[in-house]
């Protein structure tokens, strides 16, 4: 009864269904990250409350913009290469991770610097763009491959945001690092 519900609610509502579940997984994982750096192994060693603003910059991007994206983007890729055959499997995983991911990648950062007020909104993106979409490679073709071979259309976008729980801590992770260059004098 309550599966025959929510798939009537996605079947209805695709955008919003898919925004509230994708958001609330991009959320939950700054929540995470959060809990694991503030609560549970605090650099200075005493426990800091949460940084709900950051959290709502999250949510921000995890609601409104990502699961749209992928709504439309599945929708156009799983018209356009229909089927489970490798060749279409791979040309999916390809476009997918170069084509769509290095964007998504520079907008993270550039809202976020917007959001934060950074005075330089395209630094973080400079410093972070590679190495993050070097790591996204590693993590996102398998999880793609999975995806693309094995979830139906339907489900994409929820199938990417239970992925993208996990992507997000390691995204959150790079976005705490401090990849500045500095200046010898």
């Amino acid at each position: 009864m309550a599966i025959a519900k929510i798939k009537h609610i996605f079947k209805k509502y695709p955008i919003l269904a898919n925004s509230v579940v994708y958001g609330t997984l991009y959320t939950g994982a700054e929540f995470s990250q959060q809990t694991y750096t503030k609560k549970i192994a605090p650099a200075t060693g005493v426990p800091a409350p949460y940084d709900l603003t950051a959290m709502g910059r999250y949510g921000i991007l995890g609601l409104g913009l990502y699961p749209q994206v992928y709504y439309f983007w599945y929708r156009w890729l799983d018209g356009k290469y229909v089927g489970t055959a490798t060749l279409t499997i791979v040309k999916k995983m390809a476009l997918d991770q170069f084509v769509l991911t290095p964007p998504l990648i520079a907008s993270f950062y550039l809202f976020m610097s917007i959001m934060e007020q950074k005075q330089d909104v395209f630094e973080e993106c400079r410093n972070k763009l590679l190495p993050t979409f070097m790591t996204s490679c590693v993590f996102w073709l398998p999880a793609q491959g999975i995806n693309f071979l094995f979830i139906p259309p339907a489900a994409r976008v929820v199938y990417v945001g239970s992925c993208a729980f996990i992507w997000v801590n390691v995204i959150c992770w790079f976005k705490r690092q401090d990849y500045s260059k500095t200046k010898e004098d």
